[in-house]
């Protein structure tokens, strides 16, 4: 992208993830992550009237709160009218567009200070019915009449990956026994625990090979996220005193593939900087060829990493980023996306697990001592130190938000001071990734923090 003005996200905050917080509504919940990002930049209410330009709000669907223009009266609560405001929806990625267009606000020039936020209130509606709103996300016309089961969806790639590739369960538990056991000091974490890879494999079957562990749960929360130009950094520390860390949006993509799996097509892998079609050549595959995308690789996903890559000059994504917070809806979903982002090569993703890229150094995992497991790339590529989707929980319209909190907070130094907690500060990290995905593969969003001073 040319001529974009430079964007730095300034502060954050989330509200505290639950399957019920029916002590707010969700105008309360958004009250309460946006008072978060305002105490912790010293930022007073009227005082941010007067900077922030405009809001824009996220979430999935209107039916989790059986309200229609649910932004606008988000924007009358936290006092941000006549302000201009739009909302934006694109399934599991909503949030992370919501992100990329605060972001558009202030590269634009049209803004100086944006303030993106983003909720849902998923336990409003009993869970199946949550669930069947969720899977209006894929072709009503085609998909959902068949299926209307997004885990069976998930079930049915993975299935196919691990036929394609050989990923094995217990690959999978890896993930989910990672997750969760950093959400174990996250305070705003709906679902952590310290389990081994029995736990997760013993967990109640949702779909083959899929348990109640390894997928992420409806929740209620919310987040936001203060951005703004180099002007609107200048107004805030005048405003309160306080000299802000530069934390710039470096790059942004997004990617879409077809709605309906089956119409997919079967083609060249689009290929990183730091790949080759030798990397695509041999017997791993079926034909001794890769069937890309198919239904086991998320095309989408490739297309938004690329984008962004080549927005903030990363060749090789392993090697030049610090951590990754990733959308794991599923476990599954986790590996295909490592494949997706170039950080192995496809069918290479359940390798990568094993061979402990994607772990945190300081953290000991279960299966480390009860199966002999030895990591020996543990912690070059965190992924989801904050416990990602499969531990903190999933309020759509939240979630993608709840990334950029995260790994601004990681890029800060500042984890100690939010989660009363120094175990997953990273040492000292120079450029984070937030990944959205929606539908079967269908949106998704990757967007690349950097420390600027």
């Amino acid at each position: 992208m040319k001529n974009t003005n430079p964007v730095y996200v300034i502060s954050g905050g989330v509200s505290k993830f639950s399957k019920a917080r029916i002590d707010k509504t969700f105008l309360g919940l958004v009250k309460e992550a946006y008072d978060y990002t305002l105490q912790d930049i010293h930022l007073g209410h009227k005082a941010a009237y007067h900077l922030i330009d405009g809001v824009v709000t996220s979430y999935f669907s209107d039916h989790f709160t059986n309200q229609l223009m649910a932004g606008i009266m988000v924007q009358d609560h936290l006092g941000l009218t006549p302000k201009p405001s739009h909302r934006v929806e694109g399934g599991g990625a909503t949030g992370g567009i919501c992100f990329q267009e605060a972001w558009k606000s202030i590269a634009s020039g049209y803004m100086d200070i944006c303030l993106a936020v983003g909720f849902e209130t998923m336990s409003r509606v009993n869970t199946w019915k949550g669930n069947e709103f969720i899977a209006l996300a894929s072709d009503t016309l085609f998909d959902y009449p068949v299926g209307g089961f997004y885990s069976g969806y998930y079930a049915m790639m993975v299935a196919r990956h691990m036929k394609e590739f050989g990923t094995t369960r217990d690959q999978l538990s890896m993930v989910a026994v990672k997750n969760r056991k950093h959400a174990c000091y996250n305070p705003f974490a709906q679902n952590p625990g310290d389990y081994d890879l029995e736990d997760i494999q013993n967990a109640s079957m949702v779909s083959w090979p899929l348990t109640y562990l390894d997928i992420c749960t409806m929740s209620d929360g919310a987040s936001a996220i203060l951005l703004a130009s180099e002007q609107g950094v200048e107004k805030i520390q005048k405003a309160t005193g306080i000299t802000i860390p530069l934390i710039s949006v470096a790059g942004i993509g997004r990617g879409t593939d077809m709605m309906r799996m089956a119409d997919r097509p079967h083609s060249d892998v689009i290929l990183m900087d730091h790949e080759s079609k030798k990397d695509y050549e041999g017997t791993q595959f079926i034909d001794g060829k890769l069937k890309y995308p198919g239904i086991h690789s998320f095309r989408a996903g490739r297309s938004a990493s690329i984008q962004a890559y080549k927005m903030a000059n990363i060749k090789n994504p392993l090697d030049e980023i610090d951590f990754i917070e990733l959308h794991d809806a599923y476990s599954s979903s986790e590996i295909q996306t490592y494949e997706d982002m170039g950080l192995c090569k496809y069918g290479e993703g359940g390798q990568f697990v094993e061979k402990g890229y994607p772990f945190l150094p300081n953290i000991h995992y279960k299966f480390e001592s009860t199966r002999k497991i030895t990591l020996p790339h543990k912690g070059k590529l965190p992924i989801n130190p904050s416990g990602g989707l499969i531990a903190c929980g999933h309020p759509v319209g939240a979630t993608g938000l709840m990334q950029g909190v995260f790994a601004l907070w990681q890029l800060q130094g500042t984890i100690q001071k939010h989660f009363k907690d120094n175990t997953l500060q990273l040492n000292n990290p120079k450029t984070g990734v937030i990944h959205s995905h929606a539908g079967t593969g269908t949106y998704v969003s990757v967007s690349i923090l950097k420390k600027i001073s």
